[in-house]
């Protein structure tokens, strides 16, 4: 599986973003996120390691999922050779990258073989369901399209039972405690903001540390243009600040 290693100027070892690309599981490379992950891995002084996980349709559910638990293990398990702190792990990620970011983080604590310190979900898909409000009201002309997630949820699926599934719903999970420290950004005119808003609440409730902000005037991926928009830059910012708290954090409660 390839990855890109984004490594910050200083000495080490550094806190680690493991981050995972949007596209619908479908389309999308580590090209695509090359900006975030430059701007994250400075910004943060974090290494940032993205993942080419394997893509739909010729690789369905759960493939991107295993993959991307898989990346974030093999960072814990290798992070003397890549001058990454193991203690000071996030995963994040934006779109359907997001939507693995929250399942990582579910398989973490539910496998019970890693500990991660922050999830960064950029408007995140959480759940096989077009019913929202801002499904209605976000269906066309604002870039990604409910027609649009059909499509992607339609390739990455083998069956309606998967999207029952936590590892591809994750706001349908039964239990959201234990989960690491969240920042959930999503933005106004998303058809995915409701159910990513939903998704925070949800680890709230859980009594899960969450960082949610709605971006007011945002399309759907507004994170990966931080040149032309002066919110998509802000955005990085706020999520560069997020990861710094948090592994600050880490090392006082290490």
């Amino acid at each position: 599986m390839p990855v890109r290693i984004y490594v910050p100027e200083g000495e080490g070892p550094f806190p680690a973003l493991v981050y995972y690309h949007g596209g619908g599981w479908v389309i999308g490379n580590l090209d695509t996120v090359d900006v975030p992950c430059r701007m994250l891995a400075n910004r943060a002084n974090c290494v940032v390691v993205s993942v080419d996980y394997r893509l739909a349709p010729e690789h369905k559910f759960p493939a991107a999922a295993e993959d991307s638990y898989a990346a974030v293990k093999w960072v814990v398990d290798h992070a003397d050779s890549i001058n990454v702190d193991a203690n000071r792990v996030a995963v994040g990620g934006d779109s359907a990258g997001g939507n693995l970011a929250a399942v990582v983080a579910l398989m973490a604590r539910d496998k019970g073989e890693i500990s991660l310190a922050y999830q960064m979900l950029i408007y995140p898909v959480t759940n096989h369901s077009y019913a929202t409000e801002s499904y209605t009201e976000n269906a066309d002309g604002y870039l990604l399209t409910k027609d649009s997630m059909i499509w992607f949820w339609n390739h990455y699926l083998n069956n309606e039972e998967d999207g029952q599934n936590p590892y591809a719903s994750p706001l349908l999970a039964s239990d959201l405690s234990g989960l690491p420290p969240a920042l959930v950004l999503t933005g106004e005119f998303d058809p995915l903001r409701d159910e990513g808003e939903a998704y925070a609440k949800r680890l709230q409730e859980a009594g899960v540390q969450v960082e949610a902000t709605r971006y007011d005037g945002m399309i759907h991926g507004f994170f990966w243009m931080p040149a032309t928009l002066t919110q998509g830059k802000k955005s990085i910012e706020q999520a560069a600040d997020a990861l710094k708290q948090a592994f600050q954090g880490s090392i006082a409660s290490a």
